[in-house]
């Protein structure tokens, strides 16, 4: 296979919750120890940190790479989803693992996999652990896919923990409560390894208190620290607070790490890591910006933050997935100076553009529905003048497309 093959397999042939929802996610890690046992237990040759979190977790994983690299690090980093190329969930010093690498792995390890019956996100997990421990890095910053308990990435001995937030999003897999949530992500602490909390949460703090007590690990909960950064979105700064709490325990756990590599870091996360769609500026006349954020809380974040701008018309050009409570969503979205630009991305998991169309009308949400989010974007861009502003967001997919 070639690797245009190769990545068709991954995707088509085996459940991907990226493109089918709740179809594909497996309530245990079974599968990915089988995996791990195959390949030689890679996950277990090279360090770590663990991030997991409702919001802000790729962001953060992001960051703690680009300043580690500034340290003369060599990092692996691993991530998901991803935007335009599925190599860029697995990465080392922010270069993505080579199309040839994908081609050899999957095809010295496929009909075991068949057999296993594994994943999207099982071999895909099991690829980066492969990747990072021949390469020998000398660090790993893995980001967890969905919750962190029953997260295949949760085989791993972190020397730190990191837990970014708590807000409702995947209540299908993970629990209707912030509650059951937070335990879910809760499941990331390790014996006898600190965990840092990025946000004081007091209605579920007690759970992470709870479980790094039973597993007598340290509690610390992240300060505020003043970094500048390339990262815009003003929801950024509670993902720098929890960044550099991480960096200060490494640099106690004796990693060379300067205060100079961390402003450098953070100055540096684009180029270093090749981050996009957080708070993207894709053109500027007219003005266009797009952001992943897709849950209540990311959505309100997106809302405060194009409130404080100055613009003559907002061009909203959204779509959304199945599995998300959009009722909550789509009344937090203005409805004055702006026209609605619905549409769906490409997936099975997206959301049909007439039911978008009525869940917006009835929040008196005006606009047109467009087949495809391109056809959405590039009228958006026609009708834009000047002063006006396109905003691209909703879902992780429609800005992927426009990217």
């Amino acid at each position: 296979m070639n690797y245009k093959q190769t990545v068709e397999w991954l995707f088509s042939q085996l459940p991907m919750y990226q493109n089918l929802g709740k179809t594909a996610y497996k309530a245990d890690i079974g599968n990915i120890t089988e995996a791990c046992s195959h390949l030689n237990n890679p996950h277990l040759k090279f360090k770590c940190i663990h991030v997991a979190g409702t919001n802000g977790k790729g962001s953060t994983s992001h960051m703690i790479a680009s300043v580690l690299q500034e340290a003369g690090y060599k990092v692996g980093l691993y991530t998901s989803p991803h935007l335009k190329d599925f190599r860029e969930r697995i990465k080392i010093n922010g270069q993505m693992i080579s199309e040839n690498e994908v081609i050899s792995f999957v095809s010295q390890n496929q009909s075991f996999f068949k057999q296993l019956e594994a994943s999207f996100f099982e071999m895909t997990v099991a690829l980066s652990f492969y990747y990072f421990a021949k390469e020998k890095v000398d660090i790993g910053i893995i980001e967890t896919g969905l919750g962190g308990r029953l997260d295949s990435t949760n085989i791993i001995n972190p020397l730190i923990s990191v837990i970014t937030n708590i807000s409702m999003d995947h209540t299908n897999l993970l629990g209707n409560t912030l509650e059951d949530i937070a335990k879910e992500k809760a499941g990331i602490i390790k014996h006898k390894t600190p965990v840092i909390i990025g946000r004081l949460q007091k209605k579920i703090n007690y759970i992470f208190q709870d479980s790094s007590n039973s597993k007598e690990a340290d509690l610390i909960l992240s300060k505020k620290y003043s970094f500048d950064c390339d990262l815009k979105g003003n929801y950024q700064k509670e993902n720098i607070n929890t960044a550099v709490e991480t960096l200060i325990l490494l640099k106690k756990l004796n990693w060379k790490i300067s205060q100079k590599n961390i402003q450098n870091g953070l100055k540096k996360i684009i180029k270093n890591t090749g981050l996009q769609g957080r708070w993207q500026t894709l053109k500027t006349k007219p003005l266009v910006i797009c952001d992943t954020g897709h849950n209540l809380e990311g959505i309100e974040e997106i809302i405060k933050q194009l409130q404080s701008l100055k613009y003559e018309k907002l061009h909203f050009v959204i779509g959304f997935v199945k599995d998300k409570n959009l009722d909550n969503i789509i009344c937090q979205l203005p409805n004055e100076k702006v026209e609605y630009y619905f549409c769906q991305p490409n997936i099975d998991r997206a959301l049909d553009i007439i039911e978008l169309k009525k869940i917006g009308y009835k929040n008196n949400l005006k606009g047109k529905v467009y087949q495809n989010v391109i056809g959405a974007y590039k009228q958006a861009l026609n009708n834009a003048n000047v002063k006006d502003l396109v905003f691209v967001g909703g879902s992780t997919f429609v800005v992927a497309e426009v990217l």
